[in-house]
């Protein structure tokens, strides 16, 4: 009988050294190049035959699983709130990854927004959904420029007087003469799954959502 083998898309970077002790835990050892900062490999087999890893972007892991290229994943609730696939169901929260996304500007601009709601505010952020959805709650037009980094610099530059990311100790915006204004979404890491490949390989995707949650 031949397995269908699953594909676990995880994210570069911070999140992924978070997410290699739960791997371990669930029995999960990649091939040796996984660990190889040098490899251009970007799918990975492990020491399950029915089970290989993809490592690509973060915001990429969440559209992979969404249509269907990986069965699982694991990716922040801000790329969810970002995207809103429906395709994806979000079983578990890991408890890795934790930081927040905050709205922040040069301390002259958050004291003129405090004393004199503006209806209209220019914001550079990675999060131009997420980040309209949020003031227009608030009865402010954002206008989203999108950056996909270096967002800090942007009020500096005369972008965009205000930025919205990701934010965990504070101090890259204390060093470009920023401060926080309000949090948006309290972020954290979730394993995802397709929800198609959920009702198709019902056995071997449950089977891993256990082991993710006794891990």
């Amino acid at each position: 009988m031949v397995h269908q083998k699953s594909i676990l898309a995880v994210p570069k970077g911070r999140i992924l050294k978070e997410l290699m002790p739960l791997l371990q835990a669930c029995g999960i050892r990649p091939e040796a190049d996984f660990s190889d900062e040098n490899s251009r490999k970007l799918r990975f087999s492990t020491n399950h035959d029915t089970l290989d890893i993809i490592r690509v972007r973060a915001f990429d892991v969440a559209t992979f699983v969404a249509y269907g290229g990986a069965h699982m994943g694991v990716v922040g609730t801000d790329v969810l709130e970002e995207f809103g696939y429906e395709d994806l169901y979000a079983p578990l929260d890991l408890n890795i990854g934790r930081c927040r996304l905050s709205a922040a500007a040069p301390a002259e601009e958050a004291r003129r927004e405090k004393s004199a709601r503006q209806s209209h505010i220019r914001v550079a952020t990675k999060y131009p959904a997420l980040t309209a959805r949020h003031f227009a709650r608030q009865g402010i037009q954002a206008e989203c420029i999108r950056l996909n980094g270096a967002m800090e610099i942007a009020p500096a530059l005369g972008l965009a007087p205000w930025i919205v990311d990701l934010v965990s100790s504070g101090e890259t915006l204390k060093a470009n003469q920023l401060v926080e204004v309000e949090t948006l979404l309290e972020v954290t890491s979730k394993l995802i799954v397709n929800r198609t490949a959920l009702k198709t390989n019902a056995p071997a995707l449950n089977a891993w959502i256990q082991e993710f949650q006794k891990a």
